[in-house]
Order: structure tokens, then sequence, then C-alpha cells
């Protein structure tokens, strides 16, 4: 591939290298640092004038150091006089701050506490009604809560204006949180879906997959379910809110997997509260075996231990954030590679082929 540079941030080497022995392209080299006031720092060594270039950056680890290093990265490019700049983010810095205003978070000293409690609870009552302070509040079911939503900022639209405004030409984004973000731009937009590999992953990690349920944590995940189940010929299940009198909600489950294994599928893990949360349903709804599958594997906070104390079996998550530190603290913690077809997208974008043909059908990679 001839009039191609690929540069890398700090956020994640591994994944970029990884990238760039799919392709059969060195990464380029790239000076990458701070000044003595922590002010970045970026140097390119290699010409990258009226070249294609591709900047690698996730938002994980330091985000917001990260997303100051794409930003002065793409400006390099564009001063560099490169022909076409575009930004691959495996997982896109402030995807969750789309929305003019934001739920309320629980500290996360607060969240370790509370839903470790409510995972060791027992309890006679209903099985689809999480136990523990935790449970009731993730839930909503405080009493007094009004109906005002407080007005924030939406960092995600900023974020998008900025990275138009350093020079970006092209974005490439993997399962957004909120898919509304593509409109926040005015440049072409590639969001992929990691959903060819997910699948993969479960006929060949998952040994009695054919009897499995797929199961959405929350309505807002049932479509990226419901494509999987489509796709492998499975049940589905959802766990939703449902009412309880007047001023309460508890957790209910939609869908029979008593003594089938449950696949638990989510686009991000964080705190780790709705995997917690969930597989304690599933596994009073009578699962005989609890996956969970996430694209984005960010565990913040106590979601290791949570997972560890959680009856799910094995929890999967995608390479698009370094997994090794994880997988030394949680024995379940398995990774999906994706760099493979990170770097098919980026060689059909480069030569001007369909990227949309990878995701019909189930084409695998």
């Amino acid at each position: 591939m001839k009039n191609i540079v690929l540069l890398t941030g700090s956020s994640h080497p591994k994944l970029a290298q990884r990238i760039s022995e799919a392709l059969g392209v060195e990464l380029s080299e790239c000076k990458l640092g701070k000044f003595s006031n922590q002010e970045t720092s970026v140097e390119i060594k290699s010409s990258v004038r009226e070249k294609h270039v591709y900047i690698i950056q996730s938002g994980c680890g330091r985000v917001n150091d990260n997303l100051i290093e794409l930003f002065i990265l793409v400006q390099a490019c564009r001063m560099g006089s490169a022909k076409r700049i575009t930004v691959v983010t495996p997982l896109f810095p402030y995807s969750r701050q789309s929305e003019k205003s934001q739920k309320k978070r629980l500290p996360q000293h607060q969240i370790g506490s509370e839903i470790m409690n409510s995972l060791t609870q027992n309890s006679e009552t209903s099985p689809s009604m999480p136990q523990g302070a935790f449970a009731q509040s993730f839930m909503g079911m405080s009493l007094g809560e009004g109906g005002y939503r407080e007005w924030c900022a939406r960092s995600g639209t900023l974020v998008a204006n900025l990275l138009q405004a350093a020079g970006t030409d092209h974005l490439i984004a993997m399962d957004l949180h909120d898919p509304q973000y593509q409109g926040f731009f005015q440049i072409p937009v590639d969001l992929i879906y990691a959903e060819p590999c997910i699948n993969q992953w479960i006929r060949s990690e998952i040994p009695n997959w054919r009897q499995a349920v797929v199961v959405s944590p929350d309505a807002g995940g049932a479509k990226r379910a419901t494509s999987i189940c489509n796709k492998l010929n499975l049940d589905f299940a959802l766990i939703h809110k449902e009412d309880v009198g007047s001023t309460k909600e508890s957790m209910g489950l939609v869908g029979e997997v008593n003594g089938r294994p449950a696949i638990i599928l989510d686009d991000m893990i964080d705190s780790g509260s709705t995997i917690g949360l969930a597989s304690e349903i599933l596994k009073r709804h009578g699962a005989s075996e609890i996956y969970a599958i996430a694209v984005h594997g960010v565990f913040s906070g106590p979601a290791l231990e949570i997972i560890n104390k959680s009856p799910v079996t094995i929890v999967a998550c995608t390479n698009t954030v370094p997994q090794e530190e994880f997988r030394k603290q949680c024995p379940k913690l398995r990774t999906i590679d994706i760099a493979p077809m990170l770097g098919e997208i980026i060689r059909r974008t480069f030569y001007g082929e369909s990227v949309t043909q990878l995701f019909v059908h189930d084409e695998q990679i």
C-alpha cells in the first residue's frame, strides 16, 4: 500500500501494532511526550506530504491527555500537507456525553459497597426484584425524585467540533454508545460494529451456544442483541423496568432462561453495576451458565471486584481498551481481538471499497 501513513497515539499502542501487522504496513515513527510544564509534545519523524494518514487513538486511559494529543497529531499532519487525515477511534472519547442532560452517577466507592451487598444478600422475595439500596437507587426507586432535569454541557458535541477544527477529514468509530453522534459531524463518519467478531467468539468459545438465550440488560440495547439473535438463530430475552405501585420500579425479565445458557450483551462495561444486577436476575430465573459480552471493557472503579463476586461465568470484551492489567485482576475476563477487522476497514477505506459489505450476512473476517 503506497502513500499511506499509520500513526498511533499513547492510548493503545499494542492495538495499533496489531492493526499494522494485519495491514502489512509499518507504523510511522512519532515522538510523543510532555514538556516540563506538562504540555503535550508531538513530533512526527516521517513525511506525510500528499499521503493518506490514519491516526489510531482510543478514548481510554488518561482520556483528556490522549484527546489533546489526538488534536495535536491531526493538526501536525494538516500542517505537514497530508492529503487526507482519518482518525480511527475504537472507543470514541466522551461518547456517553451526547445528551443535553446527564443522569446522576453514584460515587465509585458507593457503587462498590452497595452492588456487592446486593449481590451477596439472600432474599426470599420475587426473583425479579434485586435487593439492596444500590439496586433500588440504580433503578430509580428512591422516593421524592422530581421530574426536573438539570441542563449540562454537551461535551460530545464539543469533541466532534474540535476534531473537525483540528483538520480531520474522516472518522472511523466502533459501536458508539449513542448513534446520534454521527449527526454531530460535517465530515464522513464510518460507524463500524464488533458484531462479526462477537458472533465468531460465541461460536468458538461457548460450547452449547445453540441452546443459549441472548439477553439485553436494557431496552436501549435490544436492537444490538436482536441483530446477533437473527444472525445466530438464537432466542432473545430482555431485562426491563416495570412499575411496582405508583412511585417505584423494579427490574423484570421478559423471556425464558431456565436451564439454558444466558449471554448478556452490552456495548460497554464501566462500573459493572448493570452486569452485576442482570446476572443476579438471570441466576434467580434458573440460567445454567451466564456469559457477559461487551464491546468496550472500561472497568472503572470496583467493576472487576463486582464481576468476580457475581454469578457470571465468563466476561468477554474486545480490545478497544487495553485488557492486560484487567485480566490479571479478573480470571473470568476474556479478550476478543478486533485488530484484523480494523485493519480490513482501513484497507477498504484507503482503496475506496465498501465498508458496509463487512456487516452484511455476517461475513467473517
